[in-house]
């Protein structure tokens, strides 16, 4: 731990609570929704929270500062959605519901012991993972301007304190934009305070129940949405971010933790991409030995998310929306451009890395599997058609 206090930095626990806010506000209403379709009680939805924060805030922290280096969980968004909509459905209730949970950790877990996802990914080239990274983190570049259509004064200042902070104190760029962002819209009478109390969440129980109509609608999409539009953008931001994260193992570590906690309304952990972006990029620190302390602070608060579930909550929802969409597009830009000077480099896969990024920028969704996965099939087979049978070039 002494090593850790040391490596531990201003930025690099900036870094992880901008994680922690954008990951939280950007998708929480998503998880209310997915409970209440299960007619979840008050003290259940309170129990979600408890075994989320818990799950993604130790399945960040311990491996962090084992490894020394950033991992970063979190929980499915188009898991919640997939769930709040068979749930909105009817048919079914909570019992069924933690069935198809557990029965989705016990795939994602065979996936990673068995190293077939690890696999697969290596198989990718790193120019389509490249884009593929660029492809999900630039629609929250987009977010940030775009932003600036109902609160344009806020946005500006924001925009303004970066470009200055970045010529002037490059490192501390993000926490300053931070700052300004908050100290404004503080002034100008937009942080949206709770009274709500502090208290400690408490875990509550809930049997599975199984069936084969919760299997087909519930537990069956929840793993496939989880393992392409979450765990595979996230095994992609690590291997653009160069870190060599031992990813079956990781895999495995999320489908466990999620199987153990999943009664207790842990629907789905998995690899991070947005999130984990903000902390292996160089705006968590510039030295990259030292950001694994940027996702153990992530970690760290997603525990406190868990264990005083409500006023945390109402203080992470107290910040305008375009103040969070702000921060996390304008804390991506290095990351964006990282990502797109690696998918573009090499002209034999140009293309096909173009390709990829477009249709995962696009947002579509078939099937019910998002544009992450589809971006890498088109980019692939993009590849294979323009590479397939062709003679490697003299000198190459």
């Amino acid at each position: 731990m002494r090593s850790f206090f040391k490596d531990l930095s201003l930025s690099t626990f900036t870094a992880g609570f901008v994680a922690v806010l954008v990951g939280f506000t950007s998708s929480i209403a998503i998880i209310f929704q997915a409970a209440q379709a299960f007619q979840a009680t008050p003290a259940q939805i309170t129990s979600w929270m408890w075994a989320l924060g818990l799950g993604m805030g130790l399945c960040s922290l311990l491996p962090s500062l084992v490894l020394r280096q950033p991992v970063m969980v979190a929980w499915s968004t188009p898991g919640a959605a997939v769930l709040a909509t068979a749930g909105a459905a009817g048919g079914f209730h909570m019992g069924h519901a933690v069935g198809a949970f557990m029965v989705s950790a016990a795939l994602i877990t065979l996936a990673g012991a068995t190293g077939w996802f690890e696999r697969a990914m290596n198989r990718i080239p790193l120019a389509i993972a490249s884009a593929l990274l660029a492809g999900v983190l630039a629609r929250f570049g987009m977010d940030a301007f775009v932003a600036a259509r109902t609160d344009l004064p806020l946005v500006l200042s924001m925009l303004g304190s970066y470009l200055v902070t970045r010529r002037l104190l490059p490192r501390y760029a993000v926490v300053l934009t931070l700052a300004a962002g908050v100290v404004f819209a503080a002034a100008t009478g937009r942080m949206h305070w709770s009274g709500a109390a502090v208290g400690l969440a408490m875990p509550v129980f809930t049997a599975p129940a199984f069936s084969w109509a919760a299997l087909v609608s519930l537990a069956l999409p929840l793993f496939v949405v989880t393992m392409a539009s979450q765990n595979l953008p996230g095994a992609a931001v690590i291997r653009a971010s160069g870190y060599p994260l031992p990813i079956s193992r990781l895999i495995t570590m999320t489908g466990a933790a999620t199987l153990v906690l999943a009664p207790f309304g842990a629907f789905a952990l998995n690899l991070s991409a947005i999130t984990a972006a903000m902390c292996m990029g160089p705006e968590a620190h510039e030295d990259r030995a030292r950001r694994y302390t940027a996702a153990a602070c992530c970690g760290l608060l997603y525990v406190f998310i868990g264990v005083f579930g409500a006023v945390v909550t109402a203080l992470l929802t107290a910040f305008p929306r375009e103040l969070v969409v702000a921060i996390a597009g304008l804390a991506l830009l290095g990351t964006i451009g990282g990502g797109l000077v690696l998918a573009l480099k090499d002209e034999s896969h140009r293309e096909a890395a173009l390709i990829t990024f477009l249709v995962t920028l696009s947002g579509v969704t078939l099937a019910g599997v998002g544009s992450a996965f589809w971006g890498v099939v088109a980019g692939s087979i993009a590849l294979v058609v323009q590479q397939y049978g062709k003679a490697p070039a003299r000198g190459a």
